[in-house]
């Protein structure tokens, strides 16, 4: 478990195979995780925080190894939006990822080499299927969910899919589907990891990797966080240096960007970045029950839903098409959405508008 200072990943072993969406099974399944706070006697003051598309169990506290914060620090802690004087907060890795949770970056037990692209496809309904699997392992019967990003789909699909267990909902920048937008530069992303010239269809891992095509399809990832004022701000036309009239990078946008894609290389795998961006464009619980109503009948959550005003990869009006539903549907949802000049990126930073809102929530 996780102190005042330090985080420490810890790796559950799920004792039977998980059938996935898809109809295929996965065995020896594991998922890495990470604790904050005490769980009570009751057991019943737990709550799950989901993490975005390539984040990790590594929310909170300071990473021994590395000296980093989590990703979440700043609203979880002592005193903090998710206050570990009252919570215990459980954080984990998605299915599919490169961080401790089983992936395409596993030893598949059959051939006793990385998956690769044998690794099934995955959906975001198998990455809640597979929480589940930990959540219960603690004896936790009922919980709240929070997250931003594919990390608030997350937390909509645990309401749907375990009513009777989730309190709250959380939901933060985030909507119940990707529109085409989204989806679209998800295509170009994993393109541009498909067509490198090393990804050798996904057997690459005892030679170079595609680290040309994962750069580029973070530098896709990082422009659509961003907001063109965000942009403008940080950047706006300045050259990083004089033109140097060739094709070599000249504007500190183009600067910023690379150093993103670069640095990205270093710590994500391609493999599992073209499974994760599979999952978020698959979920739709709209098409699945036929309505979002449908889909949000039979929650027993309250719901806190919010988005950020620059944000135009989930918008406002995402937020508010499932507000009005479960308005239709007499549930109990509060929404807000908060100025802010950073993107979608806002769930990351803005961390004290948030946690006013949470707090406040919480308590009710």
């Amino acid at each position: 478990m996780g102190n005042e200072n330090y985080a420490e990943t810890k790796i559950y072993k799920v004792n039977e195979p998980l059938k996935l969406k898809s109809g295929k099974v996965l065995k020896d399944v594991k998922i890495a995780y990470q604790t904050y706070g005490k769980l009570n006697d009751n057991k019943d003051n737990a709550i799950l925080v989901l993490h975005a598309l390539t984040g990790s169990a590594h929310a909170a506290y300071t990473n021994k190894k590395t000296g980093k914060k989590g990703w979440w620090d700043d609203m979880i802690g002592p005193n903090k939006a998710f206050d570990t004087n009252k919570y215990f907060i459980i954080s984990s890795n998605v299915l599919g990822s490169c961080y401790g949770t089983t992936g395409p970056t596993s030893i598949n037990p059959e051939t006793n080499k990385p998956y690769g692209l044998d690794f099934p496809v995955i959906t975001i309904e198998d990455m809640v299927n597979l929480q589940k699997k930990l959540i219960d392992f603690f004896g936790i019967k009922k919980l709240i969910t929070a997250g931003g990003s594919m990390g608030g789909m997350q937390a909509l699909e645990w309401a749907i899919r375990y009513p009777d267990m989730v309190k709250s909902s959380i939901l933060i920048a985030t909507s119940a589907r990707l529109n085409a937008q989204g989806i679209a530069f998800n295509a170009v992303a994993r393109n541009a990891i498909l067509t490198d010239k090393n990804f050798n269809n996904g057997d690459y891992y005892d030679k170079e990797t595609p680290s040309s095509g994962l750069a580029i399809a973070r530098m896709i990832g990082h422009i659509t966080y961003l907001c063109e004022e965000a942009m403008y701000q940080k950047f706006g036309r300045e050259f990083k240096d004089a033109p140097s009239f060739d094709f070599g990078i000249d504007f500190q946008v183009e600067s910023y960007l690379a150093h993103q894609g670069k640095i990205f290389v270093d710590r994500f795998d391609a493999n599992s970045y073209l499974y994760i961006t599979k999952a978020l464009d698959y979920y739709d619980p709209i098409k699945e029950f036929g309505s979002l109503e449908k889909a949000l009948e039979k929650t027993n959550s309250r719901f806190l839903i919010i988005s950020f005003s620059s944000d135009w990869l989930f918008t406002t009006a995402q937020s508010k098409q499932m507000v009005h539903a479960l308005i239709k549907l007499n549930k109990d949802v509060s929404f807000v959405e908060l100025e802010s000049k950073c993107g979608h990126d806002a769930f990351l930073l803005e961390f004290e508008k948030q946690t006013k809102i949470i707090k406040s929530f919480l308590r009710g």
